[in-house]
């Protein structure tokens, strides 16, 4: 009768052991950003790309993504921060607009692009770096706001050189968007 207490014990350690390695497989590259932050020295390897220093944030920037086709954007997310269609690329006179995710199911989050995972954490006066073919472009954090999805009128300026990040808020859903207004040094 002893024998059946034992296999029962066996199978449930064995399916702890597992979910622990499951959730550690989830979650590793999200406790590698938060634990174990890579070093600062990056050297894009991409035509385009973007570093935030202060999250240890790095990504190529794939340019000219359909902010408005989930289906186009989905799968270019997947490579780096998308460059909105339409918008002048970072440094140009006009509302440059860079976007990437900071909610998904957990798998994707940790696997695909989370670059802008912890841009709540930028302040005013915070940098930031886009290389474009090997040139160095810094910009300084102005402000932050919190808006929802429709509300795109801060696209309308023409007049000033902005290059805005965008991702949701709060973290895990997309009831609002995060932007992150920045200018060139």
């Amino acid at each position: 009768m002893k024998q059946p207490k034992k296999i029962t014990r066996t199978a449930g350690n064995i399916l702890i052991v597992f979910s622990l390695l499951l959730l550690t497989y989830i979650y590793y590259p999200l406790i590698g950003l938060y634990f174990f932050p890579p070093k600062d020295t990056f050297t894009p390897t991409s035509s385009l790309a973007i570093v935030i220093p202060k999250i240890h944030a790095w990504a190529p920037i794939i340019k000219n993504v359909d902010a408005w086709n989930k289906d186009e954007y989905a799968e270019k997310l997947k490579m780096g921060v998308a460059h909105a269609k339409g918008t002048p690329l970072p440094g140009e006179k006009g509302v440059s607009l860079l976007f990437a995710h900071s909610s998904d199911f957990p798998w994707n989050i940790t696997r695909n692009n989370i670059a802008f995972f912890k841009l709540n954490q930028l302040k005013k006066g915070d940098n930031l770096f886009v290389f474009e073919n090997g040139k160095r472009k810094e910009f300084v954090v102005e402000k932050t706001e919190e808006v929802y999805p429709k509300e795109i009128e801060f696209l309308n300026d023409k007049n000033n050189t902005y290059l805005v990040l965008q991702t949701c808020t709060p973290i895990g859903t997309d009831w609002k968007r995060l932007l992150v207004f920045t200018k060139p040094i």
